[in-house]
């Protein structure tokens, strides 16, 4: 496994990116409406900034009134999800998906409970 991205909590993707691309140099490589959300990916050499904008009342707007702007988890990468989840699940961590479902940029996810991974929310992500 190794770091995909930093999914970021905001309530606007586009501005942000713009900020991000101006600030530090990043480069927006994908944008897409999904699942309620508008998503922004931009790239960091070895990883994405994976803004996320609700669209609609959901996950990412919920956090958002809870926690206010900011990172909202973190993604790792994997050739073997369902591995992944397997190995997951031998240590007890809690699935908040039991089978991968389809993501952004049309890649499988599944995420872990923050309970059980130090306080953060972990996705795994296959492309």
């Amino acid at each position: 496994m190794h770091f995909d991205h930093a999914g970021i909590a905001t309530d606007d993707a586009r501005e942000l990116a713009a900020l991000y691309e101006d600030l530090f140099g990043l480069e927006a490589v994908h944008e897409e409406e999904f699942d309620g959300m508008r998503v922004v990916f931009l790239d960091c050499g070895n990883g994405y900034f994976e803004l996320l904008e609700p669209l609609e009342e959901g996950t990412i707007s919920k956090y958002l009134d809870a926690n206010g702007a900011g990172i909202h988890h973190l993604a790792l990468a994997t050739d073997d999800i369902e591995g992944a989840l397997e190995t997951a699940r031998d240590h007890d961590v809690t699935l908040i998906d039991e089978e991968p479902r389809p993501g952004a940029w049309g890649h499988e996810v599944a995420f872990l409970h923050p309970k059980d991974t130090g306080g953060i929310l972990i996705e795994f992500v296959e492309h």
